[in-house]
């Protein structure tokens, strides 16, 4: 166990603790055992570090990655064992999808041991809902997407700024202590929604993410060979170079060479590894959810990152839109503008959108880009990212 410890102690070392993801203020980080997950990239390993370093004793804690290498000849359930009787408390498992069989060693880890704290996470979200099944009700799941425009002005420009509610900033409460917001908005729209997008290589980066996440995690979650992965990619290139737009599956199919019936289920897979955002209409369904209306990329980043020569302005706004709200309210497709929040409608544009499209509706906004203050029922774009 040297190995692990000398592993954590390192990572411990060198946890930054200058800024705090959005979550960590929300997570009853007392329970006895908790998941988060969250797409590759987007700070979940440094949020768990920067607890420990923060509130827990070491000398009782270790924090492992599920990939180490003495997972090659050790288990998770051994090494619980022994770390329990050398008096540990808090075990946490990052990772945790990258170990196989892990959900069953994990419901014997919570059995066996009433005084150890249970910590995991992952990136690989469909298996670990998967692998949660029996333990659902007893190891709450928490979610963490990419930056807010909020937290990437404090992370990249030390900017802070209070959290406003939807309310707040249709009611132009939300105000940034900057005179113009605008180039700093533009440059998130580019290169702001994940942490290390700091970093010199941030483009190799985030392609080495996307990578990942279509030619291996979820084909290993679906059981299917590397060749899916290919067509995976295929399928993220063409909605890429399309969005926003309605899903037809045929098209879809013969785009990429995917069955038809299969587009459905990866589609989703896709939205769960924060590849793609669908947005449902509001007549629900067995499942809660509506058909679907339009398929968007998860965020704006990957547009100028996957297809740049195709980053049209507008769908670069409805892609912003629709990922900041998403994270606190239902947003869904409406059927007079681009979107519906609990009874409100907007409508996305530029500065010069008139008010003609809601003229019929109760309570409508007009949402534009390039205006740096609101009035009335206009609210600028990037208002929208100060929601969480």
């Amino acid at each position: 166990m040297e190995q692990l410890y000398e592993f954590f102690n390192r990572k411990l070392k060198h946890t930054p603790t200058e800024f705090f993801r959005y979550q960590y203020n929300q997570i009853k980080w007392n329970g006895r055992a908790f998941g988060i997950v969250g797409p590759r990239g987007v700070g979940k390993s440094t949020m768990l570090l920067q607890y420990i370093k923060f509130n827990l004793n070491p000398a009782d804690t270790l924090y492992v990655s599920a990939d180490h290498l003495y997972f090659a000849e050790h288990k998770l359930v051994e090494l619980a064992d022994r770390f329990v009787k050398m008096g540990g408390k808090h075990l946490f498992i990052d990772e945790i999808h990258k170990y196989e069989g892990w959900s069953r060693e994990l419901k014997q880890i919570y059995d066996s041991y009433d005084d150890l704290q249970l910590v995991i996470s992952g990136s690989s979200i469909l298996d670990i809902y998967k692998g949660l099944a029996d333990l659902s009700r007893r190891m709450p799941i928490y979610t963490m997407q990419g930056l807010s425009f909020r937290e990437y002005l404090h992370l990249f420009h030390q900017i802070e700024t209070p959290v406003y509610s939807l309310n707040e900033i249709l009611a132009h409460k939300a105000v940034l202590p900057v005179e113009h917001p605008l180039p700093l908005f533009k440059d998130y729209l580019r290169r702001g929604y994940y942490p290390f997008a700091k970093d010199e290589e941030y483009e190799m980066e985030l392609m080495q993410v996307i990578n990942q996440t279509m030619e291996v995690d979820i084909p290993q979650h679906i059981q299917a060979n590397i060749a899916l992965g290919r067509k995976l990619k295929s399928l993220l290139m063409v909605i890429a170079k399309s969005v926003p737009f309605k899903p037809v599956m045929q098209k879809l199919a013969e785009a990429t060479g995917i069955s038809r019936n299969d587009i459905p289920n990866y589609l989703i897979y896709m939205e769960k590894a924060g590849m793609i955002a669908q947005l449902h209409d509001t007549t629900g369904g067995l499942r809660g959810l509506g058909k679907v209306e339009k398929l968007y990329l998860d965020n704006s980043n990957l547009i100028y990152t996957l297809a740049p020569e195709h980053a049209e302005i507008g769908n670069v706004r409805e892609t912003f839109f629709m990922n900041q709200t998403r994270v606190l309210n239902n947003v869904t497709s409406s059927s007079v503008s681009d979107f519906e929040i609990d009874g409100k409608v907007f409508e996305i544009g530029e500065r010069k959108k008139g008010q003609k499209q809601i003229e019929s509706v109760q309570e409508g906004y007009i949402v534009k880009d390039d205006i740096e203050n609101g009035y009335a029922n206009i609210v600028p774009l990037w208002a929208f990212g100060l929601n969480y």
